[in-house]
């Protein structure tokens, strides 16, 4: 048996996962220090409730080839805004207006954005 990919790789194969279909404005953001529920949250946009919905399935694949258990996912038939719960990782992506109008970073304020891998 493998052993369960760290939270840090995780959001790397998120980030890239992310990139691979254009998501915008992608932003990681270390939520440890504020909440047990997870450790980390990456918050990202995408142009259409279509390229929403195909960035959050990009995602999703991509962590379970990676053997990350996917707890959950919300907002998929919508597709303004999708929730990926990957346990310790949670990813959103959104429309622009929709992020814009609900703003987690500064809901998220306290947190730190973390470091993005190259």
């Amino acid at each position: 048996m493998s052993e369960s990919p760290s939270t840090d790789q995780l959001t790397q194969i998120a980030v890239a996962a992310l990139e691979d279909i254009k998501g915008k404005d992608i932003t990681v953001i270390d939520v440890a220090h504020l909440s047990s529920l997870f450790e980390s949250m990456i918050i990202a946009s995408g142009d259409s409730n279509r390229q929403v919905r195909a960035l959050a399935d990009n995602v999703q694949k991509k962590l379970k080839e990676a053997g990350a258990e996917i707890l959950g996912i919300e907002g998929e038939q919508v597709g303004e805004w999708v929730l990926v719960d990957a346990g310790d990782l949670v990813v959103h992506v959104m429309h622009p207006t929709v992020r814009l109008h609900f703003n987690l970073e500064e809901l998220w304020g306290a947190a730190r954005k973390a470091r993005r891998a190259a």
